[in-house]
């Protein structure tokens, strides 16, 4: 397995270094690391040609499923692992139906990590083995992700600060854009979703998730 390029995504440093020595031990591959999904995206802007993802769900600034969306949306073309402690079949699912390409549990054995990685870069999906993902969406969930599907890089992005309780004007500064084009994200994303308001907006996001993700590390 030569010649691939994979970055992990965590914003623990010891995590980020010792899943980078296991899989290197394995696989002759360039690995990067990015302790953030802004440091992440300024890495995807320079290199494009990354073919594997890493990805941590609950990092500052990224809650729930909104890192993986926003991923999805701004770079299509590179395949996205969730790897996380995690280990909810809702969430899993919901992770594979948003467009990851596997989710690997951080209590996975190291031989099974590896085992993986190595499917997804061949084109695979992976979900652990012993995960009971059969199940159906209720139609409520199953409509909001069809509508969330249909934002823009810039407009998750947006919905991601909004869920952060910023203000219009932190955004702004944040993005490097005007508050007039924020506010066009805003009522964008609020047609989009079908809802009235930024707080519904953020409740309706929010239900997508299937347990408090403050209290889960990783």
């Amino acid at each position: 397995m030569a010649g691939y390029r994979i970055t992990i995504v965590d914003d623990h440093p010891l995590f980020r270094g010792a899943l980078n020595q296991a899989l290197s031990a394995s696989m002759d591959a360039d690995f990067q690391e990015a302790g953030s999904l802004d440091e992440l995206n300024e890495q995807l802007g320079v290199k494009k040609d990354v073919d594997l993802v890493l990805l941590d769900l609950n990092m500052p600034g990224v809650q729930g499923l909104s890192g993986l969306m926003f991923l999805r949306a701004q770079h299509p073309e590179v395949p996205v692992v969730v790897c996380s402690a995690n280990e909810d079949p809702v969430t899993i699912r919901r992770c594979i139906e948003f467009g990851a390409s596997g989710y690997i549990p951080k209590s996975q054995p190291i031989e099974h990590i590896r085992e993986a990685v190595a499917k997804v870069l061949g084109g695979e999906v992976w979900t652990p083995p012993d995960v009971d993902l059969s199940g159906s969406m209720d139609e409520e969930t199953s409509d909001m992700l069809g509508r969330l599907s249909t934002l823009t890089p810039q407009q998750v992005r947006v919905l991601m600060m909004l869920g952060e309780g910023l203000l219009n004007k932190q955004i702004a500064y944040k993005l490097s854009v005007s508050e007039a084009t924020i506010k066009a994200h805003v009522s964008a994303i609020l047609q989009k979703l079908g809802v009235d308001s930024r707080t519904q907006a953020v409740i309706a996001v929010n239900k997508i998730d299937t347990r408090d993700w403050q209290n889960v590390s990783g």
